[in-house]
């Protein structure tokens, strides 16, 4: 039962943290992309810190941060012992979101990239607010491609969830060690946990992979919408008009 417990607790913890870094994946490539070179330069800090240190060090920097702010607050309006916001769970969550974060936000970049800027030219030229087009068009042609580097990012976080272990939070690792140091059946437990994460990582690769069979789907499907024909339409007109110049 307490196996199962844990079992839960890793699932649980790549999930948010899958979800949270994925969006702050998102929002780190766009600020990459970005003309402004404050944004861009921020960014690229962001993602050198946190592709460049270790997973291991950044979750224990988070759980000793009491250490340093040895309470929490807004001024006049909150304040709280560090130890009792930073739980193992939450250094847990904060560690693990944010080194995934800067990994997505480069395979963000990259699939961003990848589209036809001849789109974004056309979209702009029909008037398009930026966020529309980043919405309408871009993401639903860079989702195809995110979906796989995302889907490996799930299962990475699946199995780095067993460094929460370390600092005392209860997910499928640290369930077997407080097992075995009561029963002494190391090797045993260690087996039992291996079969589990297996499990866990062969689940997420089916999602995965009906993940991107819908996303495949979708984006086969946005290609007929107004918009897109739109779009073509415009992308037609410049097309004529270099060959006519």
């Amino acid at each position: 039962m307490k196996i199962l417990h844990g079992l839960g607790q890793t699932v649980q913890l790549a999930v948010i943290c899958t979800l949270l870094g994925t969006a702050i994946g998102i929002g780190v490539a766009v600020m990459r992309l970005s003309k402004n070179p404050v944004a861009s330069s921020v960014a690229w800090l962001y993602i050198w810190i946190f592709r460049g240190t270790p997973d291991l060090l950044q979750l224990l920097l988070w759980f000793n941060l009491a250490l340093v702010f040895p309470t929490l607050s807004i001024p006049g309006l909150w304040e709280a012992r560090t130890i009792d916001v930073i739980t193992p769970f939450v250094a847990a969550m904060l560690s693990l979101s944010i080194s995934a974060g800067a990994y997505i936000a480069e395979n963000v970049r990259g699939a961003i990239s990848a589209v036809d800027a001849g789109q974004l030219e056309a979209a702009s030229a029909l008037g398009l607010p930026k966020a529309t087009t980043f919405r309408k068009i871009v993401m639903p042609q860079a989702m195809p491609t995110l979906i796989p580097a995302i889907g490996n990012h799930a299962i990475i976080l699946l199995k780095l969830s067993s460094l929460a272990s370390v600092i005392s939070y209860t997910e499928l690792m640290g369930s077997a060690q407080e097992i075995y140091y009561v029963n002494a059946r190391v090797v045993e437990l260690l087996f039992t946990i291996a079969i589990w994460y297996l499990v866990a990582t062969s689940l997420a690769g089916v999602l995965q992979h009906y993940l991107e069979k819908w996303f495949g789907r979708s984006n086969r499907t946005a290609r007929s919408t107004p918009l897109d024909r739109a779009v073509s339409h415009v992308l037609s007109g410049f097309r004529r008009g270099s060959k006519g110049a």
